[in-house]
């Protein structure tokens, strides 16, 4: 299983969305999201990074490989669409991080990041922000308002590139999830962020 495909019976757009960390290519969240993208006219083509393939296989747990090992397999899949500049990228956490640095390097139509790990677990000084000012298309980021990995108070004193647009999910953890005291549920979020999505990507295409 090297790649999974949802496709629309009329596609209005290409998205190639990348796992994150800890979970697969065909997880709850990385099937739903495909799914809701789907139903509103996306082509949406999912993969795995090296590490994730050899879980999958062994069953045993690995860290995740290192970035250019992840970049390399993530242009394979893209070069191997062809014409990647009117091709979509994105991810989840990891996997949107991925995409945000292969836009730096390659010309593509936007990147789309679900949750960006703006730093590491408990370690806001450590900030992922340095290739963002050398992306090469705009970007979207949806990300939860409760982030660990970037929540709103943070992320509004970074100085981010006019290129990177924020759509912030009300309530949500690094898996666009709210606490049910919020008023908000999940599935709203994941509507919310679809929705925001195929939006903006349609958007750009214009």
């Amino acid at each position: 299983m090297e790649t999974l495909w949802n496709r629309p019976e009329k596609t209005r757009a290409t998205l190639v969305l990348a796992h994150g960390a800890g979970a697969p290519m065909d997880s709850d969240f990385m099937a739903d999201m495909a799914a809701r993208l789907c139903n509103r006219g996306l082509a949406v083509m999912r993969f795995e990074f090296p590490y994730m393939a050899r879980r999958r296989q062994t069953g045993k747990k690995s860290p995740p490989d290192r970035a250019p090992v992840l970049l390399e397999r993530f242009r394979e899949e893209l070069e191997a669409l062809g014409n990647p500049e009117s091709v979509f990228i994105g991810g989840k956490s990891l996997g949107g991080r991925m995409a945000s640095m292969l836009a730096t390097e390659e010309r593509v139509a936007g990147v789309v990041c679900l949750g960006y790990p703006f730093h590491p677990p408990g370690n806001p000084e450590r900030t992922r922000l340095a290739h963002l000012p050398d992306l090469r298309a705009p970007m979207l980021i949806c990300q939860g308002e409760r982030d660990p990995l970037g929540n709103r108070s943070e992320v509004a004193g970074y100085d981010l590139p006019a290129s990177v647009q924020l759509h912030w999910l009300a309530d949500g953890d690094h898996d666009l999830k709210p606490r049910k005291k919020s008023g908000y549920t999940h599935e709203q979020n994941l509507e919310d962020a679809s929705r925001a999505v195929v939006a903006w990507m349609m958007a750009g295409k214009q």
